[in-house]
């Protein structure tokens, strides 16, 4: 459930390269994710993160305290698509790693929110071979996910073998 230190590194790698201030995390887990890609924006810079388990946001929370750009987080208790529904500004890069029946919903909902080169990145995008032959649902959901941003004409997009799979779509 949690991303390892090279999706991390390239994370921090994206958020470097993107220039990105303003990021939103769906799902944060022990907040590894999120600390990765803080590290990696500017001091002005801010991520939300969203959590629905609250074992999980007091694991990060505590995680966050203890390093010095944890400062630059922000968790939101409660359903994605809530707090998503709150965003007024552009943000200029998503990371999609919560519930997966949930991927293309989430992709639908924050791409208007992205500025023009911001960038959706979404992990578990290979779903160990399972998009391969779905079965259950969430394998079904990769794979209507994955064919949603591959037909997306506002973006470009590249599906990477990083791990589980990444998938990155810039917004025209």
């Amino acid at each position: 459930m949690q991303i390892d230190v090279i999706e991390g590194r390239f994370l921090q790698t994206l958020v470097r390269l993107s220039g990105a201030k303003s990021i939103l995390e769906l799902g944060m887990f022990t907040g590894y994710s999120a600390l990765m890609m803080a590290e990696a924006l500017p001091d002005n810079g801010q991520l939300i993160t969203c959590e629905i388990d609250a074992k999980a946001e007091a694991i990060a929370r505590r995680y966050f305290a203890e390093n010095p750009h944890g400062r630059k987080i922000t968790v939101r208790m409660g359903p994605a698509l809530d707090t998503i529904k709150t965003w007024t500004g552009p943000l200029d890069l998503v990371f999609i790693d919560a519930d997966k029946v949930n991927y293309s919903t989430y992709y639908d909902a924050c791409l208007p929110l992205l500025k023009s080169g911001g960038l959706v990145v979404a992990d578990n995008v290979l779903w160990s071979g399972k998009v391969l032959h779905p079965k259950d649902a969430d394998d079904h959901a990769i794979v209507a996910f994955n064919r949603l941003v591959q037909s997306d004409p506002r973006v470009e997009n590249v599906c990477l073998t990083v791990r589980d799979g990444m998938m990155l779509a810039r917004k025209r």
